[in-house]
């Protein structure tokens, strides 16, 4: 019984990567999408997401069932709450991730993207899928050091991002209210979805530390 009980619980860390690896695709694709104004990719980014929403109601149904039949405690339970947890955060990234592809769809067949910030949204949308690929390695190794890089990864999302706030207040800035409105909104969402990859990796500290990132990091530095 209790093999069965682990193999449950294994089965969860395995369906969390499984997560990861559809959020990196469908950020990539998104971001795609977005550079290139493709409403066929943008579509396929937002009907993917039900593959993202199904894997994380899963992980849910399995958590609950198992802590009703098991009533586990100390280190399983705190597997089961952090699961959950990182569960919410990579289907929030892919909300994220569809959210990208449906504004994309709306300028269709434009790009809402001005050639002078198309490299700064495309290193935006690799960082991000940077940081979702090492999250998920991260819930597959229970690395704590690695897991703690997620973190200075980030800062580099910030710097583009404000660079976004940079070019959209410049006096120079010539394409009007509506894309600077688009690009506002594309900037805070792959801001966001780079959180939710640092509140993923912070899970997975926690759960082999008990201890937050921010109480440890400096044992690492």
């Amino acid at each position: 019984m209790r093999d069965a009980y682990h193999e449950e619980l294994d089965g969860i860390s395995h369906k969390l990567v499984d997560m990861t690896r559809l959020v990196r695709s469908a950020m990539a694709q998104a971001t795609s999408a977005l550079l290139d104004a493709d409403a066929r990719i943008a579509e396929e980014v937002i009907s993917g997401d039900k593959a993202i929403n199904k894997i994380d109601l899963e992980i849910e149904e399995t958590v609950f069932d198992l802590m009703a039949r098991q009533q586990p405690v100390a280190g399983d339970l705190r597997t089961l709450i952090t699961s959950l947890r990182m569960s919410a955060d990579l289907e929030r990234m892919g909300d994220l991730a569809a959210h990208i592809a449906k504004t994309a769809r709306r300028r269709h067949p434009e790009s809402c993207i001005p050639n002078e910030l198309q490299v700064t949204i495309l290193e935006m949308g690799q960082i991000a899928g940077r940081m979702v690929a090492k999250a998920g390695s991260v819930i597959a190794s229970q690395d704590v050091a690695m897991g703690l890089e997620l973190d200075t990864d980030d800062d580099a999302m910030d710097r583009l991002h404000r660079k976004l706030f940079t070019v959209l207040l410049s006096p120079k800035w010539s394409h009007g209210v509506e894309k600077a409105v688009d690009i506002t909104l594309v900037g805070r969402y792959f801001e966001r979805f780079a959180d939710h990859a640092v509140h993923v990796a912070g899970d997975v500290v926690y759960l082999v530390t008990g201890q937050r990132p921010e109480d440890i990091i400096d044992e690492f530095s």
